[in-house]
């Protein structure tokens, strides 16, 4: 019976022929640093989709025969650390998104505000005031428009990838091996 208090896990099994299909074909070093298989990842991805956040056990069946716990121990340590180590890729990917968008948005409004004070000053009569407003006007709008696009749609494409690596990396995620 489960504790009333935790929440239930979203458990993903899948069924391995040897603890190969893990990994890249084309690594050949030790499961401890070897690289995870494309196929692998986007298999979880896609079994991790409708799954809730907290708690996701992912279960990899493999023959009873082939099984070797050391092994797999190994293999455990390196999908958790796969797993945080992108999710914390992603989340500092979109944080400095973030600052760099926020950063040009903050700008173009500077450059708003001071090419508003050139044009009271009446820029006509001075050569080098005419061409500060000329420059700071569409840099400005151009910095506005770019930063509000890197805040409002670029920080966000890889949000479907970070929210996959951070169920996988949850703390109360778990990692399984079971023989068929």
């Amino acid at each position: 019976m489960k504790h009333p208090n935790l929440p239930e896990t979203s458990e993903i099994m899948l069924r391995i022929n040897e603890y190969g299909d893990i990994f890249s074909d084309f690594d050949i070093r030790p499961y401890s640093k070897r690289s995870l298989s494309f196929d692998f990842l986007e298999e979880v991805k896609r079994a991790a989709l409708d799954k809730e956040e907290g708690g996701v056990e992912l279960t990899l069946h493999a023959p009873e025969k082939a099984r070797e716990e050391s092994k797999e121990t190994v293999i455990k340590e390196r999908l958790v650390s796969h797993f945080r180590r992108h999710y914390h890729l992603l989340l500092k990917e979109k944080r400095r998104m973030l600052k760099i968008g926020w950063s040009m948005v903050v700008f173009g409004v500077i450059f708003m505000i001071v090419a508003t004070m050139i044009i009271f000053e009446d820029p006509a009569h001075n050569l080098l005031l005419s061409f500060l407003v000329v420059f700071l006007e569409p840099a400005a709008w151009f910095l506005l428009w770019e930063g509000m696009d890197q805040v409002i749609f670029s920080s966000k494409k890889n949000n479907s990838e970070l929210y996959f690596y951070r169920k996988m990396s949850d703390s109360r995620a778990q990692i399984h091996f079971k023989s068929y």
